[in-house]
């Protein structure tokens, strides 16, 4: 019989930090790093340890000795089982110290420049309800907590609600979430109430069948709602049966969608999107900028705080009223649009062609003329040719992916010498290293965090860059040769 391999305890570790996916760290007496979940900056714990990798280690609180100052109890009766919201435990004002300290260290530690100001992070007005859009899974299993396995409950139930985190086919049931306004609540119980009585099978992730399996839940501060159904099983007659009865007891819905998802994931903007009642879409407004959000649209999810970074985005562009602005991953053009009543000119660049429609349409609904938007990935479309076409731009604006920009458009905005850059980033790690590279010729001026999802630890950063004087030359360009020499060998 092979033995068990027996767990490690690291015993008193003080957590003194949080990490990604808003875990705590803290190191062993070698001085040894340690990830541990479910700890807050100010814990003593003694850790069993999950993993022990060459450089850091893995493990979760197997005995508290000292409880943080900075912990709260939190408001969620899903907390910890979920997998959402992990810092509902945290208060929030700790919250912002440590993603403002996450901030400062990618600046120090990977990025390695000098910046002339970093600005204290904007809080979050609204810290619960603060979501525009939710999605939920439909899953005949429901993941079981340990006071309802200890009470031998079946786990075989209909429900709707969050993947648990690394648990396969199980779907924690939600009763009342706190990150989307009412009626979320309401319309996502209903859908699992009027599925159970219609005797609608709900999806078996591991068996591949059930009828109903995903659903989005978007609600904008105009008050319009728009909800989409996905459905495994591509049976008409159901579909309709349940479709009509959602419309007889969500009357308030301003648009109603559906798709038909066979594939692997949950994953459905790759499919036809079907209007089954309503407009097609739904409007927001952002200042006084109108924008179409169709089942398709990017949108930014927090829309009270976006006003806020894109208040920034203005604040740090300084425009006078005919600049030349390039919006680089410009989405359905959000920021562009918000500001193309302050420049001469807004040019958008954008991968994902159905965003850029997205853009136009947008455009047009607000009357703008002076808006211009491509499809096609940034670094093949960003081109010193695309500017000769375009004019220079006086000003760039970009908000790359968790991946940050390619270097290529890196090296092309270094070619470009726009007089400033705007960057809008969701991962300070990757701002950084493009921080490092388009130091050659800019100077970081200042960086102000901004605090969009409070609760976890995600943060976004909006940075303002001024190009050099040309003293700084010589250095670029035999940095240029280097890189040149690198790519050819």
């Amino acid at each position: 019989m092979r033995k068990k391999k027996k767990r490690i305890v690291v015993p008193a570790v003080t957590v003194t930090g949080v990490a990604d996916k808003g875990r705590g760290v803290g190191r062993d007496a070698e001085g040894q790093v340690i990830f541990i979940e479910n700890a807050v900056p100010g814990d003593v714990v003694d850790v069993m340890i999950t993993k022990n990798k060459s450089g850091f280690i893995e493990g979760y609180p197997k005995h508290f000795h000292q409880l943080s100052p900075s912990r709260q109890e939190p408001f969620c009766q899903h907390f910890g089982v979920c997998g959402g919201c992990k810092w509902q435990n945290l208060a929030y004002s700790t919250q912002l110290e440590h993603k403002e300290l996450v901030v400062h260290n990618a600046i120090k530690r990977i990025g390695k420049v000098e910046v002339d100001a970093l600005l204290p992070i904007v809080p979050a007005a609204d810290t619960v309800y603060y979501r525009n859009k939710l999605e939920y899974t439909f899953s005949n299993k429901k993941w079981l907590t340990k006071e309802e396995i200890a009470d031998s409950q079946s786990n075989y139930k209909n429900v709707l609600g969050f993947h648990r985190p690394r648990a396969f086919d199980k779907i924690v049931e939600i009763e009342h979430c706190f990150l989307q306004e009412d009626p979320s609540n309401t319309i996502r119980n209903t859908l699992r109430d009027i599925g159970n009585e219609l005797g609608f099978s709900f999806f078996d992730l591991a068996r591949r069948n059930g009828l109903l399996r995903h659903i989005m839940i978007r609600i904008t501060r105009v008050g319009q709602i728009m909800l989409i159904v996905s459905f495994f099983e591509d049976d008409a007659e159901k579909r309709k049966t349940f479709l009509d009865e959602v419309l007889r007891r969500l009357p308030f819905l301003t648009s109603l969608h559906y798709c038909v998802n066979l594939k692997e994931n949950d994953f459905i903007l790759d499919l036809d999107i079907h209007t089954y009642a309503g407009q097609g879409y739904v409007e927001e407004m952002l200042g006084n900028v109108r924008f179409r959000i169709g089942p398709k649209s990017f949108f930014q999810t927090n829309t009270r705080q976006a006003v806020v970074l894109f208040d920034k985005v203005a604040e740090f562009a300084e425009l006078k009223g005919t600049e030349n602005v390039y919006d680089l991953y410009t989405g359905i053009g959000s920021i562009g649009l918000y500001l193309a009543d302050r420049c001469g000119q807004v040019v958008g660049i954008e991968e994902v062609e159905s965003a850029i429609e997205d853009a136009k349409m947008n455009s047009a609904l607000n009357g703008f003329q002076n808006t211009v938007f491509y499809a096609g990935d940034v670094k093949n479309i960003l081109t010193t040719e695309f500017a000769d076409e375009h004019g220079k731009p006086d000003l760039v604006i970009t908000d790359p992916p968790r991946a940050g920009m390619d270097p290529r458009v890196v090296k092309t905005l270094l070619l470009l010498e726009a007089p400033r850059i705007v960057y809008v980033s969701c991962n300070p790690a990757t701002q950084a290293r493009d921080f490092s590279l388009l130091s050659h010729k800019y100077n970081i001026l200042k960086v102000q965090p901004v605090d969009m999802f409070p609760h976890t630890h995600h943060i976004e950063t909006v940075a303002l860059l001024e190009l050099k004087p040309k003293r700084g030359v010589d250095r670029w360009m035999a940095w240029m040769a280097d890189e040149k020499g690198a790519t050819e060998m």
